[in-house]
């Protein structure tokens, strides 16, 4: 197993956004010390829901400020970012980092964003596959061409050469069928959000194996979760603190998704969607939240989880979160062994696993 922290830089009520952006930073730093394996960022534009519009940017950073910690993005949008210049940066990060950089990559949705940034609708609603794939040549191959429909252009090189083979990790954020069997086609795995309950999950996950099974790409994946997190003095207390955070935060952050063509868009409820959260995932005392993610990743099969650490509506609530999961949960999911800061070259490359 794998646990991280999902960070969004997210803006609750009329918090400043710097400062969201700071908070996640030191989050990262402080997710290293806790004895988190990974920190992943999201991106968006135009909207407080999250306020980093380039999440690999970001990575940069947090690699740059780092010295143990996996940090990948969740995600990348590939229907408004170039697939060979989104390589190029994977690339580069990958060989400056020394493999710690991970490419999560996602279809994204139907916003404006595809209208600002000239990439158009069929960008998000045609050409997700051609964009993945050329992606993916552009991570393996030292030379590559646009061959269509959408992307055309002349052989260039490549550098420079990744440091990761076959090529650095890809993820890919999963949310219908289709997408997973796009995934599972490639023999990438999936990110899941959130949203989605154990059973969903599960479902994705069969779905993926299916897509697997029957186009010849059968092999080993590891997937990835996204959770909320929150440890409070017992379940109550922790799900009423974010029954008070979250609808500052969703109110106005949902409300920031604007179609780019005026297709019809209905947006969630703000605190129904929080009570919803707070239902299915790990918010509550120390071995509440234990047992809510041993179920979790016993239903799914899921063998990396991202935990959204943000949702206290502080800083100083997100990052004694990281630092109460570090120090009250991780031990437990590991099998109570030490997490030490700063881990031997041995301890690495055994890695660390659930242990029922």
């Amino acid at each position: 197993m794998k646990f991280g922290i999902f960070l969004l830089g997210a803006v609750f009520g009329d918090d400043d956004p710097g400062a969201a952006l700071h908070t996640a930073a030191d989050a990262v730093l402080t997710a290293e010390n806790a004895g988190f394996d990974e920190a992943w960022i999201a991106e968006h534009h135009f909207m407080s829901y999250g306020t980093c519009p380039s999440a690999i940017t970001f990575a940069g950073h947090a690699l740059g400020a780092t010295n143990r910690i996996t940090v990948g993005t969740a995600v990348s949008v590939l229907s408004t970012t170039h697939p060979v210049a989104l390589a190029e940066q994977t690339r580069m990060l990958d060989r400056l980092s020394g493999g710690r950089f991970t490419l999560g990559v996602g279809r994204g949705g139907p916003w404006v964003d595809l209208e600002v940034f000239g990439t158009g609708a069929d960008a998000h609603d045609h050409h997700f596959a051609e964009r993945l794939d050329l992606l993916l040549t552009s991570l393996t191959d030292d030379h590559v061409r646009g061959d269509g429909p959408s992307l055309t252009f002349r052989e260039v090189p490549l550098t420079p050469p990744a440091l990761t083979r076959p090529h650095p990790p890809v993820t890919v954020a999963c949310t219908s069928d289709d997408t997973a069997a796009l995934a599972a086609e490639r023999g990438l795995p999936m990110l899941l959000g959130m949203h989605a309950s154990d059973d969903e999950k599960a479902r994705m996950v069969a779905a993926h194996d299916r897509a697997a099974t029957r186009t010849g790409s059968a092999r080993h994946v590891a997937h990835t979760s996204t959770v909320v997190a929150h440890v409070g003095r017992d379940r109550a207390s922790a799900v009423e603190e974010l029954r008070s955070s979250l609808p500052r935060w969703l109110g106005p952050g949902l409300a920031g998704y604007v179609p780019v063509d005026d297709r019809p868009r209905t947006p969630r409820d703000p605190v129904e969607y929080a009570e919803h959260l707070c239902r299915l995932h790990p918010v509550g005392d120390p071995a509440y939240c234990i047992d809510r993610l041993r179920t979790g990743i016993a239903t799914t099969g899921i063998e990396r989880v991202l935990m959204l650490v943000e949702g206290g509506g502080s800083r100083a609530r997100t990052l004694a979160t990281i630092e109460r999961l570090g120090a009250e949960v991780l031990p437990a999911l590991r099998g109570s062994r030490p997490n030490p800061t700063r881990p031997t070259q041995q301890s690495r490359n055994s890695g660390l696993w659930f242990n029922n």
